[in-house]
C-alpha cells in the first residue's frame, strides 16, 4: 500500500502490483474524468488515426506494434509519430514516414520521422508559434 500526503493531510492511497509485476498496470477508477469524458487507447483508435493521415503512417504504427513485447508497450511510441501531426500538418508526417520506409529502418524508432534532415523544424507548420 502507497498513500500519498501533502504536509500531514492523506490525500489518496494505491495498491501497489508485487514487484515481480512486468508490463502491467493498473488505473484507479476513482481518478478518472466524471462523465465518460476519457477514453482509454487502445489499437484500433491508434489504427484509424493512422489511417486518416496516411498508409505509409498505417505501415510505420504496425512496425512499432510488430517490434513491442506487448501490446500496450507499443501505444506510447505509435502515440508519438501520431502526435506530430500536432506540430507538423498531416501530409508532413505521412511524407516523414514515407521517408522513414524507404531506409533500412526495419522498426522505425521514435524519432525517425520528426529528425529526418531533410525535413527542418519550422517548415509547413499547422499553427503560429
Amino acid at each position: 500500500m502507497l498513500d500519498i500526503y501533502r504536509s500531514d493531510e492523506r490525500l489518496t492511497s494505491r495498491v501497489l502490483l508485487p514487484p515481480t509485476t512486468m508490463n502491467q498496470y493498473q488505473t484507479n477508477e476513482a481518478d478518472l474524468p466524471e462523465g465518460g469524458s476519457w477514453q482509454a487507447w487502445d489499437r484500433t483508435r491508434i489504427d484509424d488515426w493512422a489511417a486518416r493521415m496516411g498508409p505509409s503512417t498505417v505501415t510505420v504504427i504496425g512496425k512499432i506494434f510488430e517490434a513491442a513485447s506487448i501490446e500496450e508497450a507499443g501505444y506510447d511510441p505509435a502515440l508519438a509519430v501520431l502526435r506530430l501531426s500536432r506540430r507538423f500538418s498531416p501530409t508532413r508526417v505521412e511524407a516523414a514516414c514515407r521517408l522513414a520506409l524507404r531506409g533500412p529502418i526495419r522498426s522505425p524508432p521514435l524519432r525517425a520521422p520528426a529528425n529526418d534532415p531533410r525535413h527542418r523544424p519550422g517548415q509547413n507548420r499547422t499553427r503560429p508559434r
